[in-house]
């Protein structure tokens, strides 16, 4: 048997099936996409053809790019099934009707190889149930792979094992999914619901009760059981809005028909006459005409709650919602609260913590899987182990018994201990054995956040840190408010260069948040604006190019790890480093016209370097400069990292990691790779059109403005942008050095930051996050 995956096939083109097939393709591998033969019409295919043309279309976009398209083949389960022998691993994602899913397999029996896996995509069906009558052979490739949508931004996956299943064959496809795929592989027992649906489900039903109960408005339910529980801010109603009001009762039939009946979430299944009054209506969420939540067109697109008592709409207000501690993440204080927010949040949180701790060892082995199933799969900030150590153990045990509910067992064996310490620099967690263990990575998964419980920063100060990462490697991390970029991060790069250079072989530049960087802090910008601080910010534009520069010219190998959002200055640190390793999920650019001003920190010129290096680029000054002047002056934005390499913003050789929990150990591997007979690149010398090429990008820039599409300052903006990319008064057989563009796009760019409109921008661009169009 195989120890890689090569081909896949994915049979049911649905939205989960065609998901996860874009998601393999986006892998960079091959994929079969099957699917009935439609009753209508001639193109056999038509179903699996449709869902991929379909995925081309629609935002957020399953594929990374549309080359990935490319490697998916479509096909239809009566002419194609055949193709399964070509296959490395089987994906159903069909119907969930147990029939329809055996019947299925017993055809895949007969043209499947033998080691090849099957796995079903199946949230309700017990793994027992989906083999049986199969043979041993087939029970062996057998497991559940449970992806959640959508496949390619949803983290989770919960994978079920049976009796019979071959560990090879199942180490294999977690293999894949977790390193080719992206997917944090969490292990679930073969019971309904598996993990997160199963606690999600109860949580969400809870929450539903207790606002009917209390006769509460859906917007004081969501105020309170949001952001300030650490679960998504849409809260409850929210996002079954998201999901879809009418998946709710079919997850309630299958939970009530498949758990035993001793099973908690009997007491609480309720039918709302309500819910299925709106789901009749068509009142089904956000797919729907609306659902707890509306826009009314009539009333100008004004957003509306529904009244759990009446079912009338109303204008949605904002209600007062938790308040001090308790709305800044202190559990207790939240349980605590007077009136109606610290009962209904009790009724929510204390419910379902004391459900999460009673499927320990039935639903899962451990505590860390019950977390990060929830973490993952529900977007929650902390899981609900975390989330009862914030509350107490203690605390929760005695107000449930108190109030005449079980205590689980898990709660007994903590006692007044925490379920997770920090021991000797490591993370533990406290097994049913009532004994700590180590939090185990997986090989290959490497985190700042355990670097940090064993280390202190090599350098830090208010806005980034140094750390030692290992093997002569030192990562520069930004710690300030969404990562923004300021003085003290130059300062801190301009400190670390000689000490790296001193003491280490190379440094990588990365962050466990969400996002790399937004940039540089706008906040600080605008303070300097509006006192008129002229030479504070051309300080600090100097200082940026310098501290880049630096980085660029240092006598060691610099790589990149950014993941999430890299734009404007947080762009201009990977465009100077030596290599890039990014996670798929990169959103970055050049975002600085937005805001009325040019990028200021040396990206005009190694954009300008990457264009004309560009082997599908024609010879010319002329070519290069166009290029980069499209891609800055609308400051687009890459959707994925394999987009950032098509806009140059990625060299071709740089590297893409799927898996963000293994981006900083291959971003340290590229590093070290790079470190013998590592020299620094040569300064750049650039051919450019001057005023000539300047007229020429005015005049495309016309031609947008004519049409609407850019506005009379966009116009000023990206003249400021043409001067730069052009060479200013340079003649086309004049040689600009990178310290003479460097010089040019420092004085456009505070020539720019006079301007009010600019400082309008900025200002818009603070209060709203979104682009002022003056």
């Amino acid at each position: 048997m195989s120890d890689s995956i090569k081909k896949v096939c994915v049979i049911g083109a649905g939205t989960m099936g065609a998901g996860i097939a874009a998601q393999v393709a986006n892998a960079g591998v091959p994929v079969v996409l099957l699917d009935i033969v439609p009753k209508d019409g001639t193109n056999r295919n038509a179903i699996a053809e449709g869902a991929v043309a379909k995925m081309l279309k629609i935002e957020p976009a399953p594929f990374m790019s549309k080359s990935a398209a490319k490697l998916v083949e479509t096909g239809n389960i009566e002419d194609h099934l055949d193709k399964v022998a070509e296959c490395d691993w089987v994906i159903e994602a069909v119907i969930e009707r147990l029939d329809i899913k055996q019947g299925l397999y017993a055809k895949l029996e007969a043209v499947k190889r033998d080691g090849t896996a099957v796995s079903s995509n199946t949230s309700t069906i017990p793994l027992a149930n989906l083999v049986e009558g199969r043979s041993e052979a087939f029970k062996r490739d057998f497991l559940i792979t449970h992806f959640f949508n959508p496949p390619r931004y949803m983290r989770l996956l919960e994978i079920v094992t049976g009796p019979d299943t071959d560990a090879g064959v199942a180490a294999k496809v977690e293999q894949f999914a977790d390193v080719a795929m992206g997917k944090t592989v969490v292990h679930a027992k073969d019971t309904p619901g598996f993990i997160a649906n199963r606690i999600g489900t109860y949580w969400i039903q809870l929450g539903i009760n207790a606002a009917f109960d209390m006769g509460l408005s859906v917007e004081l339910a969501d105020a309170i059981a949001g952001k300030a529980m650490g679960v998504p801010k849409t809260g409850i109603f929210g996002l079954v809005d998201l999901v879809g009001i009418d998946l709710m009762p079919h997850l309630q039939a299958s939970l009530t028909s498949t758990l035993p009946q001793d099973d908690p979430y009997h007491a609480i299944a309720r039918t709302m006459p309500l819910i299925e009054k709106m789901i009749a209506d068509g009142y089904t969420g956000r797919k729907g005409k609306g659902g707890f939540y509306r826009l009314n067109k009539q009333a100008g697109r004004r957003k509306e709650a529904i009244d759990l008592a009446t079912g009338e709409y109303h204008a949605a207000i904002k209600p007062q919602g938790p308040r001090g501690p308790a709305a800044k993440g202190d559990l207790r204080a939240l349980a605590e609260s007077k009136g109606d927010i610290g009962s209904y949040a009790w009724a929510v949180m204390g419910g379902t913590l004391a459900y999460a701790a009673a499927l320990v060892p039935s639903a899962a082995a451990d505590v860390v899987a019950i977390d990060d199933a929830m973490k993952l799969g529900y977007n929650w900030s902390a899981g609900p182990f975390e989330m009862i150590d914030k509350l107490g153990a203690k605390y929760l045990a005695e107000r449930l018994e108190a109030e005449g509910q079980p205590v689980p067992e898990m709660l007994k064996v903590a006692g007044e201990r925490t379920f997770y310490r920090i021991e000797n620099g490591k993370r533990q967690f406290l097994g049913l054995d009532g004994e700590y263990h180590d939090v185990v990575r997986a090989e290959g998964v490497l985190r700042l956040a355990d670097i940090k419980l064993a280390s202190k920063p090599l350098l830090k100060n208010a806005s980034a840190a140094l750390w030692d990462v290992g093997d002569g490697v030192v990562c520069l991390e930004f710690t300030g408010k969404m990562n923004a970029l300021d003085g003290d991060v130059m300062k801190l790069i301009v400190q670390a260069i000689p000490m790296v250079a001193a003491q280490y072989k190379a440094l990588v530049v990365y962050t466990d948040a969400d996002s790399f960087s937004a940039g540089a802090n706008l906040g600080l910008a605008l303070f300097g604006l509006n006192i008129a601080a002229w030479g504070e910010i051309e300080k600090l534009v100097a200082g940026g190019q310098m501290a880049y520069k630096g980085l660029k010219y240092a006598p060691f190998p610099v790589v990149s790890a950014p993941a999430g959002l890299a734009v404007g200055g947080g762009c201009e640190i990977l465009l100077h480093s030596d290599a890039i390793q990014a996670h798929a999920e990169l959103y970055t650019g050049l975002v600085e016209c937005g805001v009325g001003l040019i990028p200021g920190w040396g990206g005009n010129g190694e954009m300008l370097d990457r264009a004309r290096k560009a082997n599908r680029m024609p010879r010319g000054p002329m070519p290069a400069v166009a290029k980069v002047f499209e891609t800055v002056s609308t400051a687009t934005v890459s959707k994925s990292a394999a987009q950032a390499k098509e806009m140059l913003f990625l060299r071709p050789e740089d590297g893409i990691t799927m898996n963000r929990d293994r981006l900083l150990h291959d971003a340290k591997q590229k590093a070290l790779s790079l470190v013998e007979g590592y020299t620094p690149p040569e300064p750049p010398e650039f051919k450019l059109p001057g005023p000539s090429g300047r007229t020429a990008m005015g005049m495309a820039a016309e031609g947008f403005h004519k049409r609407g599409m850019a506005t009379d300052y966009d116009m000023v903006v990206s003249d400021a942008l043409a001067a730069v990319l052009s060479g200013g008064d340079a003649d086309v057989v004049d040689t600009v050095t990178e310290q003479e563009l460097l010089k040019l796009e420092r004085e456009t760019f505070m020539r720019l930051v006079h301007e009010p409109r600019s400082i309008a921008r900025v200002e818009h661009m603070l209060e709203t996050g979104k682009p002022l169009r003056n």
